[in-house]
Order: structure tokens, then sequence, then C-alpha cells
């Protein structure tokens, strides 16, 4: 059993900053990429960042410059630092990672952490 459990979402006015993390558990032989998507009401889900095991990063157009994902593998985690918050990047927030156990790669999910922004 692997579990990925996402913390650090709230409310925020515009402008203000957030970090979300997320910490992988379980049965873990190693940890490939590792993303943030969201989801907005009514929209579909979006990938926000990626992060591969050796630390190259990749943004939405939408984040680039504002989001900074970055990952600790010895601990297994990935964050998210997220500044100057929009309104627009309400949306729930889900961790998400590719991960082998010594018989499988699959792609897990967290539960997801709520982000408002208030205008």
């Amino acid at each position: 059993q692997v579990q990925l459990v996402e913390s650090g979402g709230g409310l925020v006015q515009a402008g203000g900053s957030l970090r979300l993390s997320c910490v992988a558990s379980g049965s873990i032989f190693s940890i490939n990429h590792m993303y943030w998507y969201r989801q907005a009401p009514g929209k579909q889900r979006e990938l926000v960042a990626a992060i591969a095991s050796r630390g190259t990063t990749n943004y939405a157009d939408s984040v680039k410059g504002r989001f900074t994902i970055s990952r600790d593998n010895a601990k297994n985690t990935v964050s998210l630092q997220m500044n100057s918050l929009k309104p627009e990047d309400t949306a729930v927030y889900y961790c998400a990672a590719d991960i082998s156990s010594r018989t499988t790669v699959r792609p897990y999910w967290g539960q997801g952490t709520q982000v408002t922004v208030s205008s």
C-alpha cells in the first residue's frame, strides 16, 4: 500500500503565499516523477508543476515565475511554494507521483487540499 498525503492548503488574500507539502509512504522502492495538479470548480484537472527524480522541473505557463516545486528524495516529499497568488489559483490541489514497488510502476494520487485565494 502506498499513500500520498497533502497538507498546507487554506485561505489567503491575493498577493499572498502558501506552501503545499505532500509525503509518500508505504511500500516504495523508488519514486520517479512527482507532480502537482489542480482542479477548479467546473474545470478539468490541470498539471501545475512536475519534478523529475534528479530535479528537472516543468511548470504550467500560468504559474511560471510564481510557483516553485521541490522535492526531498530522502523523505519522499514534494512541495509547492506558491507566491503572488491570484484568485484564479483557487482550486483543489493534488499531488501525484509515479512510484515503483518491487513489481510495478504506477501513478498514485493524494486526496487533495483546498486553496482559496480571495480578491
